[in-house]
């Protein structure tokens, strides 16, 4: 039997880069997505790069709970082992502050809580050797987490798409580094990875000042392959084999500071986000 691999937001740019690698090497595949039109496209020229039909599609929307409940339910009621568990997904709000079903600001719902409680419920189904990866983004150092507004509001104050999507991102690797920590025994690897700049829409804004940011960030800007770069290192090669509590940048482990490593708000940010899904746990 094939190896599972799961990997959110596989429709998107460095999604169906990742999905495209795993395949490569042979694994059943399931992109976890909301947009199912884009992602059956996405599923077709996976399938026809990797030449691995067993690329399938199952919904989820991380703005949604319930969404995210029912596709644990549905991984645990097939008994796979999860092997790889790649928690890609994210956005940028393009207008306002939206706040979901769940009372939660989207950005923060998306970027970290739905991929909190979805990594809660599908651990039982992993073993020894199950790998995790969370992108996060060079953008946490920008991240600041008030309670309770983090959840609620994204932000604390005035609302600036930017400022939520730095604060989730901030929360993901906070949660990761803890997660690293908790399943150290059961030699789950749990590790961060950053892709850098990468040319996709959250890096614009529609604004004005977008023709400047492209002029200032072209020297350093990555296609999608290369921003997937080193979260399909991090899922897929032996010489990260037990590697675990890492953040990771152009496939190479970057020291973060004490700060983060230890940051002050880490356990409470885990209890706070525990309450937060304990209906759906």
């Amino acid at each position: 039997m094939k190896k599972l691999a799961i990997i959110t937001g596989a429709d998107g740019c460095m999604g169906s880069e990742i999905a495209r690698a795993v395949a490569i090497e042979g694994y059943h595949v399931i992109m976890a997505c909301k947009n199912l039109q884009r992602a059956e496209q996405k599923r077709k020229w996976i399938m026809s790069e990797s030449k691995n039909e067993d690329v399938e599609i199952i919904p989820i929307d991380l703005a949604s709970l319930k969404t995210v409940r029912a596709f644990a339910d549905e991984i645990k009621r097939r008994g796979e082992t999860v092997a790889l568990l790649m928690n890609n997904s994210g956005i940028l709000e393009q207008e306002g502050r939206t706040i979901t079903e769940d009372g939660l600001e989207r950005t923060v719902s998306v970027n970290y809580v739905g991929h909190y409680l979805l990594t809660r419920l599908l651990i039982p189904q992993m073993e020894r050797g199950s790998r995790i990866v969370s992108m996060t983004s060079l953008t946490y150092m920008w991240g600041r987490i008030y309670f309770p507004s983090f959840f609620k509001t994204g932000c604390r104050g005035f609302f600036w798409r930017i400022f939520p999507y730095c604060n989730s991102k901030l929360a993901i690797t906070l949660f990761t580094l803890k997660l690293a920590k908790e399943l150290k025994d059961k030699s789950i690897t749990v590790n961060c990875a950053d892709p850098g700049v990468v040319a996709t829409d959250i890096i614009y804004f529609k604004m004005w000042f977008d023709p400047i940011t492209k002029a200032v960030f072209a020297p350093i800007i990555r296609t999608p392959r290369q921003g997937a770069a080193t979260a399909i290192h991090l899922l897929l090669s032996p010489e990260v084999e037990g590697q675990t509590g890492t953040f990771n940048l152009s496939c190479h482990v970057k020291k973060l500071k004490r700060k983060y490593t230890e940051h002050p708000l880490m356990e409470e940010l885990w209890q706070r986000t525990e309450d937060v899904v304990r209906k759906w746990l």
